[in-house]
């Protein structure tokens, strides 16, 4: 494949690779920085192929975190491969002796938060019977159920919100790092938690109390 028909359809091409290494073995150690740079080298150098390796060392860690913005499965495929295509597509803005992970996490959250932004809705109807006192008091509970639970929730507060409890409670990131993730001051950053945070606990008040 040329560069100019890797340029032309790039998002067939970045399926096509994310199906090729779906069955492939999780790498479990980061890569190093060099091996990064060298292969953004390459790429920005016309060879498409080096992108594979991008994608074979990072699908995993992609895949993991787009599963904190949806639960369906053809949606989180469509994010992943939207997160590598921006990667590509924006390669030539990374600082290269700068570590491509960050940056690379930087770009799914920004796609993350806009597919939030495209299907936030109002209200999503779930059986209030499911946050009662004795689905709420069962310990017995399944984590999965519980974690569909509290995705639903979720789902009714505004993007900015989820954006900011998903990092600091799910993520377990601190108030800098959230700040360097989104790009808000720390200021805004803590002002935005304090305020998600009350909106969901009147939320599951107020679903309690019907």
């Amino acid at each position: 494949m040329t560069t100019s028909e890797l340029i032309f359809d790039k998002s067939a091409y970045i399926a096509n690779l994310l199906v090729a290494f779906a069955q492939t073995q999780p790498n479990k150690n980061n890569a190093s920085n060099q091996a990064d740079s060298n292969d953004i080298s390459a790429i920005l150098n016309g060879d498409g192929n080096a992108f594979a390796e991008l994608i074979k060392r990072y699908q995993d860690r992609i895949t993991a975190k787009m599963w904190r913005f949806t639960r369906d499965k053809q949606q989180l495929e469509e994010l992943v491969q939207d997160v590598f295509v921006e990667a590509y597509q924006s390669l030539r803005s990374f600082k290269q002796g700068f570590p491509f992970l960050p940056w690379l996490m930087k770009i799914a959250i920004r796609v993350g938060y806009r597919h939030w932004k495209k299907t936030t809705r109002i209200s999503k109807e779930i059986s209030l019977d499911e946050l009662d006192e004795s689905v709420m008091s069962n310990k017995n509970i399944k984590p999965d159920r519980a974690a569909e639970m509290l995705h639903d929730l979720l789902a009714n507060l505004s993007p900015k919100d989820r954006l900011v409890l998903m990092l600091t409670y799910f993520e377990g990131c601190s108030t800098a790092e959230v700040s360097e993730l989104t790009g808000w001051s720390r200021i805004m950053t803590k002002v935005r938690l304090h305020r998600a945070r009350g909106k969901l606990k009147r939320l599951i008040e107020r679903k309690m109390s019907i």
